[in-house]
């Protein structure tokens, strides 16, 4: 019996092609964000995560099927073991036209030109204060000086395009929103504002009582700046808006009050080889157990993804009692 070809791209049944994978190397990070995770997080045994090569195959198996752009999260991507092994052979790989990265920058100053070597197009910063008091008890460990000579390090490597990313949050932040975007504006970046993703049980706060919808933020921001909407779109989620007499776009990623699924392009692989289909629900499918048995081949992981299109869902439904909510972590989701 004559094997199906495999197909060229990738289409789920609502007819939205999927050409952009985010790929989770690791569940640990040097933060302990607030949003993301909790402060005694227990993290996966070495053995339950897939290794360097497992996370290549993937890469390698999803751009054999149309897949053009994989962005590397974590965790925080740049504390995992020779991860520059990694990203050097995903940034060669044939028809893959942008290698990305979220990053909490804290290593920057140490891996900005190595990753700008190895291929790496854009970088998204996650900062959610200026002030170091404050970005510690958001990040409760991290050096906001640190993050800051990152940001100047990326931006000193020339990458096609920089980008930060702040979750505002009340009682946390909400009063830094002009602060955060006169800081973009001033080094010629982007940033874009996050709605605080309800994913798993926060630690320390409820977070219907700090979500800040991103309708107040661009107020907020019209105050002092003139935003005119752009059309210019990236393989994610944010919706831009260009800055009147600047290079820098505002983006706004607002999974809580604007549902942007129906033109969503993206699939998540966990760090576990968990293809998750929605950020918002729980189908998935196991990658490890095809990746682990000698039986398999790299044609019967490609048939797995391919099927695996079949299952993803229309929607997520964020805060909607009649569906079931995520209870995984940022973290263990990949960002």
């Amino acid at each position: 019996m004559t094997e199906t070809a495999l197909p060229e791209v990738l289409i789920d049944k609502f007819d939205r092609r999927i050409d952009y994978i985010r790929l989770s190397v690791t569940d640990r990070c040097d933060f302990r964000c607030v949003y993301c995770m909790t402060e005694d997080m227990t993290f996966l045994p070495r053995a339950q995560i897939l290794s360097l090569e497992e996370l290549y195959r993937v890469g390698k198996a999803f751009t054999e099927l149309g897949v053009r752009k994989i962005r590397l999260t974590g965790g925080e991507p740049m504390v995992r073991t020779d991860v520059m092994s990694l990203i050097e052979k995903l940034g060669k790989l044939p028809g893959l036209e942008e290698l990305l990265l979220t990053t909490n920058g804290a290593q920057l100053d140490k891996y900005a030109a190595p990753l700008r070597n190895a291929g790496v197009n854009r970088i998204n910063i996650s900062i959610d204060s200026l002030d170091a008091e404050r970005f510690k008890r958001i990040s409760r460990v991290g050096k906001l000086e640190k993050v800051l000579q990152g940001i100047d390090a990326a931006i000193a490597q020339g990458f096609e395009r920089i980008r930060l990313n702040s979750v505002i949050m009340r009682g946390y932040n909400e009063d830094e929103v002009l602060g955060l975007t006169d800081y973009a504006l001033e080094r010629g970046i982007d940033i874009a504002f996050i709605e605080e993703m309800p994913l798993g049980e926060a630690s320390d706060h409820d977070r219907v009582d700090t979500t800040c919808s991103n309708a107040w933020v661009r107020e907020e921001i019209e105050k002092k700046y003139q935003l005119v909407n752009s059309t210019s779109k990236t393989a994610g989620p944010s919706r831009y808006a260009q800055v009147v007499d600047s290079k820098s776009r505002i983006g706004f990623i607002s999974p809580v009050t604007h549902n942007f699924c129906a033109d969503c392009n993206r699939v998540r692989i966990t760090v576990e080889g968990r293809l998750l289909l929605c950020l918002g629900n729980e189908h998935s499918i196991d990658l490890r157990a095809i990746l682990r048995d000698a039986n398999q081949t790299d044609d019967d992981l490609k048939r797995a993804i391919v099927a695996s299109m079949d299952i993803k869902p229309e929607r997520h439904y964020f805060y909607d009692k009649d569906h079931a909510q995520p209870v995984r972590l940022m973290n263990m989701t990949g960002g």
